[in-house]
């Protein structure tokens, strides 16, 4: 009987390390990210595992970079992605109402009550916590654009931008309001707004762009088009270079007749490729890459520059 009772107690008492041990890991993320909450927060200097320095006050971009092990930290890095994700913000403050909810639970556990009945309790004063969310909300509507605006606007006013808020909030609701019908909509697929980083400039250059942007420039020579309105766009999967031989095989050439030749053959084969672009009216072409040969050559860029379209190589 009396081993039975200390295998019991024995039971009771990892439990209760289980228990601490997860309120002290969660307590300490909460920890991490607290500094950084508010406009007043500081920023988090971070040194990543490939040398990378990274200074942000966002606690789903710091948590994201921190290498957690503990599984109820975890916990608190899906939680603050989850946010991110749903709401866009709130992403710190998650984090700490969470650590600050575990240590008000930690002192009731010291105190002998049950952990079921502290779990309950915090389902009962969720429930009621959102009643009176809703009660002091505030409706808006999606055709209001000032409203959207300013909401923005507060969301970027603890960010490392939010000096430039008047620039960027603009461009962040054109650009949902662009992928979503206002009338109708619930919620927007961020996948379906692309974000483009170009190195150089500052954050005043910023713009939206209605349509596609690419990350590299395209390609041209002296006398081709840099700009072209109202395009009619071609995509093609072959590239725009002379055919190559296997891997395995070489041409051997042995005078410089044979070369002359080789090259009008090169020439001849791009003219007829690009000829055909031509008489089919488009003016800007999409190549994909190649690794087995190259996508362009000189050839290739100067019979655009004649026919005047635009040539443009992506992956």
């Amino acid at each position: 009987m009396s081993g039975q009772s200390g295998e019991m107690l024995q039971e009771r008492q990892k439990g209760k390390d289980v228990r601490m041990s997860n309120i002290v890991a969660a307590k300490a993320v909460a920890a991490a990210v607290r500094t950084s909450l508010g406009p007043r927060g500081m920023d988090k200097l971070m040194q990543l595992g490939d040398g990378e320095v990274l200074i942000s006050n966002d606690g789903a971009t710091i948590l994201s970079k921190m290498k957690v092990l503990h599984p109820a930290a975890k916990m608190l890095v899906e939680m603050s992605r989850s946010q991110d994700v749903e709401a866009g913000d709130g992403t710190t403050s998650v984090c700490v109402i969470a650590g600050a909810l575990l240590e008000a639970a930690g002192d009731l556990l010291a105190k002998g009550i049950h952990p079921t009945a502290i779990a309950g309790a915090f389902v009962q004063a969720a429930v009621h916590a959102e009643k009176i969310l809703e009660g002091a909300s505030v409706p808006v509507e999606l055709s209001d654009r000032d409203s959207l605006l300013s909401a923005v606007e507060t969301c970027l006013s603890s960010k490392v931008v939010g000096q430039d808020s008047d620039v960027l909030a603009p461009i962040a609701v054109d650009a949902v309001l662009g992928v979503i019908n206002p009338e109708t909509a619930t919620n927007v697929d961020l996948r379906n707004v692309r974000v483009v980083l170009q190195e150089g400039g500052t954050v005043d250059e910023s713009e939206l762009v209605e349509g596609l942007v690419f990350n590299r420039g395209s390609k041209k020579t002296a006398g081709g088009p840099s700009r072209i309105e109202n395009a009619k766009i071609g995509l093609i999967q072959f590239c725009l270079s002379a055919p190559k031989t296997d891997m395995e095989n070489n041409v051997v050439v042995s005078d410089y007749a044979a070369m002359d030749r080789i090259l009008r053959e090169e020439r001849k084969y791009i003219l007829g490729l690009c000829k055909k672009i031509k008489k089919s009216g488009c003016n800007v072409l999409l190549i994909q890459k190649s690794i087995l040969r190259d996508a362009y050559n000189e050839v290739c860029l100067n019979l655009c520059a004649v026919g005047k379209f635009l040539p443009y190589f992506i992956l």
